[in-house]
């Protein structure tokens, strides 16, 4: 495997200092950290940019719906975290214990304390697996599954390839949540891959929210799509307890908790800012930092900026949400920093590439206040064999080879479609 980057970066050990001070401190080496700290160096190569992550691997993430359906390979989503780093990054091995902004400062685990000029907040959500009663005890085993963890996504495919019938669970927490798609794209590859098998199996999709998509444009057609498989959406359904042993579910609705016997169950966990975040200054009501949606930039303090999945912003979290917020930060970064013009603004664009089936996907596209865009000069209504061949092949190459090395992917400009807004 090909390093993005073949100079290794410097490292920094948290037991050789106890105060460092750095002009950009990034909290968080995922895509959204990463691609800031790429693109920052790509625009000054010697700007002082110092990455905090304690993982040693980086992995990406929407693959992990596609090894569930057998479609990509599990090793093709995981790189070593030191081969994306970007050359001229100083990467902090710690993980960050305190935010303390009104005194520009960040405590690490390790114990040392890092100041700056500015701080930008990536850090991700964070997956609440312990949150259902009995799920980490048959997670991976006794047909429970999960897309959402590395570990598990192979043993979806497992499960839709040797199923001989009985009944398939599928669940979406309450929202927000990482790609609010990802809890149907794996019904409907396990339900297409069950169809090609020839096999009859009960799949109902249980869901704590209202309908199948925030959109309603796109909501309609995935009402199409679940009925074409023969699959019952149950909606205000949270899922509360699993008893993998006894193959059984609990779900609490508003009339009352009831069980569900299973065979096959995959599971998206309940989510939230993580807690360091949660107990931080930064964040707002409802647990994410706080920041302005079209600027990027902390209501309360000018020089820490937030972007990704760990801020309270109104759109969808995916990776193609981060892709149109870097450039916003990035420029908001400079602009802080007497480096570079004023920030374009974040419109809330998302994308969710919904794989309807093997070789075909709705690539929906949106903005704030649920506008529908669309990159392509096709209905965005209709699954096309196109999209798939985004998804599997280009997304990931582009990921890799231009997102996490700082290149401003920004284009197409997606454009208004008004009659589908509605």
């Amino acid at each position: 495997m090909q390093p993005v980057h073949q100079k290794t970066p410097a490292m920094t050990d948290p037991s050789n200092a106890t105060t460092t001070h750095h002009r950009v401190l990034i909290a968080g080496g995922g895509t959204a950290g990463l691609s800031v700290a790429s693109a920052l160096l790509r625009r000054h190569p010697d700007l002082d940019v110092s990455v905090i992550e304690p993982s040693t691997d980086h992995y990406y993430q929407p693959g992990w719906t596609l090894v569930g359906g057998g479609d990509m390979p599990q090793q093709h989503t995981r790189r070593a975290q030191a081969d994306v780093m970007p050359e001229g990054a100083d990467w902090i091995h710690d993980s960050v214990a305190r935010f303390e902004p009104d005194s520009n400062q960040v405590v690490l685990a390790g114990g040392t304390t890092h100041s700056y000029d500015v701080l930008v907040v990536a850090l991700g959500l964070q997956l609440n697996w312990d949150a259902i009663d009995g799920l980490v005890e048959t997670l991976g085993r006794n047909g429970v599954t999960s897309n959402y963890h590395y570990d598990h996504a192979p043993y979806t495919h497992e499960l839709a390839s040797t199923l001989a019938g009985g009944r398939a669970l599928f669940t979406q927490p309450a929202m927000p949540i990482k790609c609010a798609g990802a809890p149907q794209k794996a019904l409907y590859l396990t339900a297409d891959t069950l169809r090609r098998r020839g096999v009859n199996a009960t799949l109902e999709f249980y869901n704590q929210g209202a309908s199948m998509f925030g959109v309603p444009v796109y909501a309609r057609e995935l009402d199409k799509v679940i009925a074409g498989y023969g699959a019952t959406p149950y909606f205000g359904h949270d899922l509360i307890a699993v008893d993998g042993d006894r193959g059984q579910a609990v779900f609490a609705t508003a009339e009352g908790d009831i069980t569900r016997d299973f065979d096959m169950l995959h599971v998206v966990p309940p989510q939230s800012a993580p807690d360091v975040i949660r107990n931080s200054p930064l964040a707002g009501a409802a647990g994410w930092v706080s920041v302005d949606r079209h600027r990027l930039a902390h209501t309360t303090y000018d020089n820490v900026f937030g972007l990704g999945d760990c801020t309270d912003t109104p759109n969808a979290k995916t990776m193609a949400a981060v892709r149109r917020q870097v450039p916003t930060v990035v420029d908001g970064v400079l602009n802080k920093l007497d480096m570079g013009k004023a920030a374009p603004l974040y419109d809330g664009y998302g994308a969710c590439p919904l794989t309807v089936e093997h070789g075909r996907v709705l690539l929906a596209e949106f903005r704030y206040d649920q506008e529908v865009v669309s990159s392509f000069p096709l209905d965005p209504r209709q699954p096309r064999r196109l999209h798939w061949l985004f998804k599997r092949h280009i997304f990931p190459m582009m990921y890799w080879q231009m997102m996490l090395r700082g290149h401003d992917w920004r284009r197409p400009h997606p454009r208004p479609m008004p009659e589908l807004s509605q």
